[in-house]
């Protein structure tokens, strides 16, 4: 079995869009340190990192006087990526995780899969265009991107829901925690989890 310890990685991406650190320790405590210019986006991934327990600080500097689009995707990409070199080879990992979260009157729940097949389906339909000054249809660009580098099989439905803020909450909290499921290390489980023998 090759699992990484420490299981953490760094990740740094510098495009003449955006400028982004991100260090990740899966086996953490939930502490967090982030700043992305984007008020609500530091909102979501501080849910997801406390819920999934993970240690994660991210610094991004982005384009922020056109849109959030570009910070939000390449924070995305390279918290894909950090995910992808904290667990190496995936060896001895549980592989599968799912979560349903409640917030208020919403239900969310997502199933994941670090396949190295990524792929999103996303069946979120949101009234509001807007939370705040955040363009919520970049929620489903950062979880593409995500999906993408991590190399993650991504489905996340909306069950029921009105508030479109609890609904978006409702669905990091459960990403936390369907990806703390999925890359936690499995004690009966020697190198891929694969009836192939390798993902």
């Amino acid at each position: 079995m090759v699992v990484p310890s420490p299981r953490t990685a760094e990740v740094v991406r510098a495009t003449k869009e955006t400028d982004i650190q991100i260090s990740l320790e899966l086996d953490g405590s939930g502490k967090i340190d982030i700043q992305t210019g984007v008020g609500f986006m530091d909102h979501m991934l501080t849910l997801f990192a406390v819920h999934g327990i993970f240690n994660l600080h991210i610094r991004a500097a982005g384009d922020l006087e056109i849109d959030d689009h570009h910070t939000v995707e390449d924070v995305g990409i390279c918290l894909g990526q950090a995910f992808a070199k904290a667990l190496g080879d995936k060896s001895g990992i549980c592989r599968y995780g799912h979560a349903y979260v409640p917030m208020d009157e919403t239900l969310a729940r997502v199933c994941v899969d670090f396949s190295n097949r990524p792929y999103l389906y996303y069946n979120v339909a949101l009234e509001d265009r807007k939370v705040g000054t955040f363009d919520t249809s970049l929620a489903k660009e950062f979880l593409r991107a995500l999906s993408l580098h991590a190399g993650l099989t991504l489905h996340v439905d909306l069950l029921h829901g009105e508030n479109t803020h609890h609904i978006l909450e409702a669905v990091f909290k459960a990403l936390g925690r369907a990806m703390a499921e999925a890359s936690a290390v499995h004690g009966q489980v020697t190198g891929q989890l694969s009836s192939k023998g390798t993902l």
